[in-house]
């Protein structure tokens, strides 16, 4: 089977001719028809995660080997199953819930496998979806997706959960409240998509592209600003009467942080999603006198994956724009989404 693989830490991906994997125990094997590029391929594509202060979380100190196959956002048709798999039969066409553990450990008992130390991620941790085929690990985590839109599909396994798990995680914001999303990128607009189905607040949208805000109002945002102006941080506190009450950040880097922190009001909450890296500095007096609380987001779990097809299959999110890009091209789609030239996602398809 073709493989676009990363082969050099930053260097183009190649394309190669690898064998296609065969099923072993519970595994099933998918022919891979979308596959969604996400921009945390970027950070695994550079082999670090920026953590602020010249300091780099390196991959491959970590256990990450090349040639490797990216792509966690991974739809496909099933085609063999190894001899212990059952729950899905040859022809069914299934998304790849990503975020796995080790399937044994406490966490993952608990349903929370996304906290487990040693997890089985395609893509990050384990060959992914830039490729004609993929291994999914048991039919728990193939979910059904009828109805809906393969491209939109393939999406909602990480930007998609992702932005469903980081909105709960503010359901207890009030109508007269507001919720700011910063960021209308893939994660965001997929957020912003679904956030009125989720928290019950008046929703604000920052981003510094114009193009972007445009498209944050058009999937729904009920206000817009550009968080780069100078007057933006005055502007936003006089339109919501004192600062919002919950932010999720979407981008993750000290300015949209720092942003966030600006103009969050008392009692409020700040939700950091995106992984763009850096470090910002907080006087710790800050928590205390402005009652605010500082948690990280990071995709979701199998149950909220469900919850999330359950509103995408009854009509209650927005998709997010999607650019369909032919497998071959895996290579310059994740240089374009570098470049920022993407309105949405990027879909590779089979």
């Amino acid at each position: 089977m073709k493989a676009y693989q990363i082969t050099a830490w930053g260097e183009p991906l190649e394309e190669r001719v690898i064998e296609t994997p065969v099923p072993e125990g519970t595994q099933v094997l998918l022919r891979v028809t979308a596959s969604g590029v996400c921009h945390s391929d970027i950070h695994l594509w550079d082999g670090y995660f920026d953590m602020g202060g010249d300091v780099k979380m390196r991959l491959e100190d970590r256990g990450m080997t090349l040639p490797f196959t990216m792509g966690h956002e991974v739809l496909g048709e099933v085609v063999a199953l190894g001899p212990d798999a059952s729950g899905v039969e040859v022809g069914d066409k299934r998304i790849y819930f990503p975020w796995i553990g080790c399937g044994e450990c406490d966490v993952c008992q608990r349903g929370d496998e996304l906290l487990c130390l040693a997890p089985r991620t395609p893509g990050t941790r384990y060959a992914g979806g830039y490729a004609e085929y993929c291994l999914a690990q048991h039919s728990k985590y193939l979910v059904p997706f009828e109805g809906v839109e393969e491209t939109h599909a393939a999406t909602c396994a990480c930007s998609g959960v992702t932005a469903y798990s980081a909105l709960k995680k503010l359901k207890h914001l009030r109508p007269e409240e507001h919720l700011m999303i910063i960021g209308a990128g893939g994660v965001g607009l997929a957020g912003i998509g679904m956030a009125k189905a989720v928290v019950d607040a008046k929703l604000v949208v920052a981003d510094i592209d114009p193009a972007k805000r445009a498209a944050a109002l058009a999937a729904g945002a009920d206000m817009v600003i550009d968080n780069s102006d100078g007057d933006a941080v005055k502007e936003l506190m006089a339109s919501t009467g004192g600062g919002v009450h919950g932010v999720i950040d979407f981008v993750g880097a000290p300015a949209s942080t720092g942003f966030a922190m600006q103009t969050i009001a008392r009692g409020g909450t700040i939700v950091v999603v995106g992984l763009f890296g850096g470090a910002v500095q907080l006087p710790l007096a800050t928590l205390p006198l402005k009652m605010m609380s500082i948690i990280g987001s990071y995709v979701g779990n199998l149950d909220e994956m469900h919850e999330l097809m359950a509103l995408v299959t009854a009509g209650k999110v927005k998709p997010v724009p999607i650019t369909p890009r032919p497998l071959r091209e895996a290579a310059q789609a994740i240089a374009d989404l570098r470049d920022g030239k993407a309105l949405g996602r990027y879909v590779l398809t089979n």
